[in-house]
């Protein structure tokens, strides 16, 4: 058997491989995204857009739950790739279950601590007395699925490391579609409000949890009954053992990790220092728009995370193994790429940000006039933003976190942090909707001096 056969990572892809490759993490991401959104949709439309807003407010408790997931995913998908790449796959299987495991236990800590202080956290975060009681009903059962939250988003990552992309895909649309048929039972046919859509969420978060434990499990029992025969088990590699309490393997999973745990905190607090800016200047309908943008814009970017998480493992397994002519073949083919899908998310957002406005805002003319005028200014940031994304994803891949978090950190907090604190007092609402895409043009040129810096070491130019 050839090592392609082995491991679908070792394959010499060309460009359209490489695309069809990463293809099903874009749509799983973009999937992820629209059962993220939807969320906030039918809450505008079938609630109100004060419950909109509370969304926006409890979100940095949400950052913080995908921030440790994605972290532990990234960092130790790079780790698990890096050493399978070497021919260590048992020591990779044994890393994996340790992952996962860790990922498990972190987020029942996150449930146990955030009912304990529940409202603490929700007064903390900014929320008025009108958004309290919707922030409540929807960050209480948020907790709650805490676990499953963190697991759903270390298996997409890791389906990719396994060779399995296309599960993820399936996954993530299965529960997109239950996010949305949920989401319609709860909040339209039984008026649940703000609870039926954080419960449609969670159902969400269940299904590619529940059904990745079966696959590791069944991949663990495939090699025992047929270690070469099996077709699950020829294709897999990762399944379930039992790990080694290797504490090194945690540190260097969240040292690589970082700068995706940076960035899901960055945004957590500019979040907050957007809600506090805009409730300043226009009050919940203000709170209300940014909370469109931002969805808007964690809905456009997928296309960027989702290549990114798809071609992560390929550089990894590359770097890992040595195969320097591959690695910058497969470098140069996704900063192409990644070029152009940049002018295509730029231009539909700055062409379809009056429609995006008024899916949400339709019932509310004060909050659509607000979008609208956002998205013209705000659609800029797009053009800048899928180099930055990938760089810092490159750089994890590589296992230089210091590098990534440098990106991340800047880019996702740094700069927005400054200008938000300054912009707002001369610009006013135009100061806000500039800080985005002026963090993402100067993360873009600190983006391009660190690819020179380190092309010698890396090679991968």
């Amino acid at each position: 058997m050839t090592e392609t056969q082995k491991n679908p990572l070792a394959e010499s892809f060309n460009a359209l491989s490489l695309i069809r490759f990463a293809f099903p993490s874009m749509v799983m991401m973009l999937f992820m995204g629209l059962y993220t959104i939807v969320d906030t949709i039918f809450v505008a439309r079938f609630v109100d857009t004060n419950a909109l807003s509370s969304i926006n407010i409890v979100c940095p408790v949400i950052n913080l739950i995908v921030g440790l997931g994605t972290m532990f995913a990234t960092g130790g998908s790079a780790v698990v790739a890096k050493k399978m790449g070497n021919g260590n796959t048992e020591e990779a299987r044994s890393n994996f279950t340790l992952i996962v495991v860790a990922g498990a236990v972190i987020g029942l800590l996150i449930t146990a601590a955030g009912l304990l202080f529940l409202d603490e956290i929700i007064w903390g975060l900014g929320a008025s007395e009108i958004l309290f009681p919707y922030c409540r009903d929807y960050l209480t059962i948020q907790l709650i699925f805490a676990s499953f939250n963190m697991m759903q988003v270390l298996y997409q990552n890791l389906f990719v490391t396994a060779g399995k992309p296309t599960l993820g895909l399936v996954l993530a649309v299965l529960a997109g579609i239950a996010n949305i048929v949920f989401d319609y039972v709860f909040i339209v046919l039984l008026q649940m409000g703000i609870k039926g859509a954080a419960i449609g969420t969670g159902i969400g978060y269940m299904i590619p949890t529940i059904i990745g434990t079966i696959f590791f499990l069944m991949c663990r029992s495939m090699r025992k009954r047929m270690p070469v025969a099996g077709s699950v088990a020829k294709r897999s590699e990762l399944h379930f053992c039992k790990p080694d309490m290797d504490a090194s393997v945690l540190l260097k999973s969240c040292s690589n990790g970082a700068s995706e745990m940076v960035s899901q905190c960055s945004t957590a607090i500019t979040t907050f220092l957007f809600n506090v800016t805009m409730m300043k200047l226009l009050g919940e309908d203000g709170v209300a728009a940014i909370t469109v943008l931002i969805y808007s814009q964690f809905l456009l970017t997928t296309l960027y995370i989702g290549f990114s998480m798809g071609t992560a493992p390929v550089v990894s397994y590359n770097y890992g193994s040595g195969n320097v002519k591959q690695l910058k073949k497969t470098v140069r083919i996704c900063f192409s790429f990644i070029s152009g899908i940049s002018i295509f998310v730029f231009l539909f957002s700055l062409l379809g940000g009056e429609s995006i406005a008024k899916v949400f805002a339709e019932n509310n003319r004060n909050v659509f006039e607000i979008t609208k005028n956002g998205f013209s200014i705000f659609s800029f940031s797009f053009l800048f933003s899928g180099c930055n994304i990938f760089s810092s994803a490159l750089f994890t891949a590589l296992s230089n976190g210091k590098a990534s978090a440098t990106i991340s950190f800047l880019r996702t907090f740094g700069f927005i942090t400054v200008s938000l604190l300054v912009l707002p007092r001369f610009l006013k609402v135009t100061g806000v909707w500039l800080a985005v895409p002026l963090a993402e043009f100067f993360t873009l040129m600190l983006t391009v001096y660190l690819l020179c810096r380190h092309w010698k070491q890396y090679h991968y130019f």
